[in-house]
């Protein structure tokens, strides 16, 4: 009997440790029935109008939504810009937040660093958190001779400095995807094809008198070592979405630098194509510095429910993405890929904390 006794404890304990283990192990991982519960901040996104319907979606989905001013052709000015944001943050002060810009257009007029120093600081005693740096740095603007002028150049170096000083965050699109210098066939991702066909401006493989990609990369290395204390976020994964090898080793160099992947999801997806173990690896060792971001746009002219119902899809589509192990499909890539099925921890990182570290916490 004596030794009946102590099978049956034994059994009794190795169903408990079993039940616990099972518990542990489905608590690990969210779900999609988790997605409207957990916290999430969308740290990149452009909102260009008063109205409340995008923030009012973001909320039934449990995103903080962080709206980057730019200067982009097609854009209303960047003071406009401001105006839209200034008005959203007044009844959502704690559900929406902006990174404000400068403009180039006077740069060569007399004053030009003193103006926008002074627009950064009216910017940010107004709420903003930071600043956008945009791509026509290094692709559109030019000096008097005619030569492009990248985002390492002096005439930025006063800018950058009082960034760094008062450790306030740069988010910044510096150059395209590599595929921009490709031919379309040999583009790695939808996305990237219909953007280049419908910009052929920024399409670069047409216009070989530009700086390369290459050129663009190292402008905005040469940044990251003139300024090492800036807080600097590089934007769309920094143009190195094509290899998560040549993001660990700019991530490695730089310790200041994150990166959010907005629009650059689908390479993600492509990579784990090739090779989802090393994918899956680079989220896990860089968890703390990644960051989520969609690129999403709402303007003045957008119908609401279209743009809430294209969000909402989008948010799903990431969240299975990164937290479960599903084959999926995307018609971003052509082919089936395997979800990333990362941690609560990590998805948590990504999802809020980080942004929050380096957003909104002074």
């Amino acid at each position: 009997m004596k030794r009946i006794r102590v099978s049956f404890f034994y059994i009794a304990v190795l169903v408990v440790v079993t039940k616990s283990a099972c518990t542990s192990a489905k608590e690990d991982y969210y779900t999609l029935e988790d997605f409207t519960r957990v916290k999430k901040i969308d740290a990149h996104v452009h909102i260009h109008t008063t109205e409340k319907y995008l923030i009012d979606q973001a909320k039934k989905n449990n995103f903080k939504l962080i709206s980057l001013n730019c200067e982009v052709p097609g854009y209303p000015p960047i003071d406009s810009q401001q105006y839209y944001m200034i008005q959203q943050r007044i009844d959502d002060p704690q559900d929406v937040y902006y990174l404000t810009t400068f403009e180039t257009a006077t740069r060569e007029e007399a004053g030009w660093e003193e103006r926008q120093l002074a627009y950064l600081k009216n910017s940010f005693a107004n709420g903003a958190i930071g600043i956008k740096v945009w791509k026509n740095i290094g692709m559109t603007i030019k000096d008097r001779d005619s030569g492009f002028i990248m985002i390492n150049d002096p005439m930025f170096d006063g800018i950058f400095n009082y960034m760094e000083t008062n450790k306030m965050p740069v988010c910044g699109h510096i150059g395209e995807p590599k595929a921009c210098w490709l031919p379309f066939d040999e583009m790695t991702t939808n996305n990237d094809r219909f953007y280049f066909k419908e910009h052929p401006e920024y399409y670069m493989f047409l216009h070989p008198e530009y700086p390369s990609y290459e050129a663009q990369i190292q402008s905005r290395d040469h940044l990251l070592e003139k300024h090492p204390d800036l807080r600097f976020i590089g934007a769309h994964l920094g143009s190195l979405e094509w290899s998560v090898d040549e993001m660990a080793k700019r991530l490695d160099k730089y310790p200041n630098m994150t990166l959010d992947f907005a629009e650059r999801v689908g390479h993600v997806q492509f990579q784990c194509i090739e090779d989802w173990q090393k994918v899956h690896d680079f989220f896990i060792k860089y968890q703390d510095r990644i960051i989520y971001g969609t690129d999403l746009e709402a303007n003045e002219s957008d119908d609401p429910d279209t743009v809430n119902n294209g969000a909402r899809d989008l948010w799903l589509r990431d969240w299975r993405f990164f937290t479960s192990g599903d084959t999926l499909e995307s018609p971003l890539v052509n082919g089936k890929f395997k979800g990333l099925k990362l941690s609560r921890s990590v998805i948590d990182k990504i999802y809020y904390k980080n942004a929050e570290k380096r957003y909104l916490k002074k």
